[in-house]
């Protein structure tokens, strides 16, 4: 199978070996080194403010999207989110539980955020924003510099969801005055799922170390204490947290973040050359490197999903809800190369000619 979906993706050969290794033991100085290594990493290649840190939970992106929400925010707070699909829905979600007072920018499938959108909501009293800077539902990627203006406006603590963006588009956190950045593990990180990673800006952790939370896995008091000594509270997914390590370290051997974004759009942009003319309409205003979303015309964008999965040995990623019949989306993150982009291609084609595709 060749896997085009936005997560888990394909890993390399490297992380794959790792995966077949024993897990280690982690309470050890050669773990806790490496731990402190991933986090410099992160930083680096998140652009992070001066004083930053960086927390490795063991739970999906949603865990960290959480941990943000009530390590952040209370209810004294206004928030402000941007909801243009499922992942804005969840912050939608996570501050409804948590008691955060929230409004949020409602978005049709495939806007953009634009200055309009914001400009209603100048000097309302927020104090918060929530944002999913690609709406991995839809493949809408946000101007991050629109949102991070209206926040140093607006004197707005900004929380930015990157978990499908990150690697993948270029993304400065301390220029943007981002103050958390969210990521996980099985997006263009390429390991397997299971941690979620957050880049906290020095004014975070005071938050942080300000407020009490109702909770003890996601309390990141703990997290940060123990971080200092390059070790985690809980048992972690130690051996995914070890193949996140190589490549991170992969990712600096061959010079960095700007070139891993670079390779990443070059895959995006080879894959749209390539299905010009194909009877599929993209369906986003604004893209991510990280994935093309594409909409059906006269035919059953799930059929095509099945029939690539089972006849050609070829993943890509179907929607739900309403837009199960008419929209798939095509990832670029992960172990991909421009043959596999020709495989997917040929096979798009060959449905044209099967009737299929249409």
């Amino acid at each position: 199978m060749i896997n085009f979906t936005v997560g888990p993706v394909q890993s390399s050969a490297e992380v794959r070996a790792i995966g077949a290794e024993h897990v280690p033991y982690f309470r050890t100085p050669e773990f806790s080194a490496v731990m402190l290594e991933n986090e410099a990493l992160m930083q680096r290649f998140a652009k992070a403010p001066e004083g930053a840190r960086t927390v490795f939970i063991t739970g999906s992106g949603t865990a960290s999207m959480e941990a943000a929400v009530m390590n952040v925010f209370t209810p004294a707070d206004k928030v402000l989110l941007v909801n243009g699909g499922s992942f804005g829905q969840r912050f939608h979600e996570l501050c409804e539980i948590h008691q955060i007072p929230f409004e949020e920018i409602k978005l049709e499938t495939g806007r953009a955020l634009t200055a309009a959108h914001l400009a209603a909501y100048e000097n309302k009293g927020f104090t918060g924003f929530l944002v999913n800077i690609h709406e991995t539902s839809t493949g809408v990627r946000y101007n991050a510099d629109l949102i991070g203006d209206f926040c140093r406006r607006n004197g707005l603590f900004l929380v930015v969801d990157a978990i499908s963006s990150f690697l993948a588009d270029k993304f400065d956190m301390a220029a943007v005055g981002a103050d958390v950045m969210i990521t996980g593990s099985q997006k263009a990180l390429a390991c397997p799922p299971g941690v979620s990673v957050m880049v906290l800006s020095k004014r975070a952790v005071e938050r942080i170390e300000g407020n009490q939370v109702r909770c003890m896995y996601l309390d990141l008091k703990s997290a940060l204490k123990n971080g200092e000594r390059g070790q985690t509270p809980f048992t972690p997914a130690v051996g995914t947290l070890l193949q996140i390590h190589a490549r991170l370290k992969a990712i600096e051997a061959a010079g960095g973040v700007e070139v891993e974004t670079a390779k990443i759009a070059a895959l995006a942009a080879d894959f749209r050359s390539r299905i010009a003319g194909l009877p599929l309409t993209v369906c986003s205003e604004s893209m991510s490197n990280a994935v093309t979303p594409l909409m059906t015309q006269n035919c059953s964008a799930y059929d095509v999903f099945t029939v690539l999965k089972d006849e050609y040995g070829i993943w890509v990623c179907p929607n739900g809800g309403e837009y199960k019949e008419r929209i798939f989306r095509v990832g670029h993150i992960g172990d991909l190369t421009v043959e596999d982009n020709a495989v997917l291609a040929d096979a798009l084609h060959d449905l044209v000619k099967r009737g299929i595709l249409r």
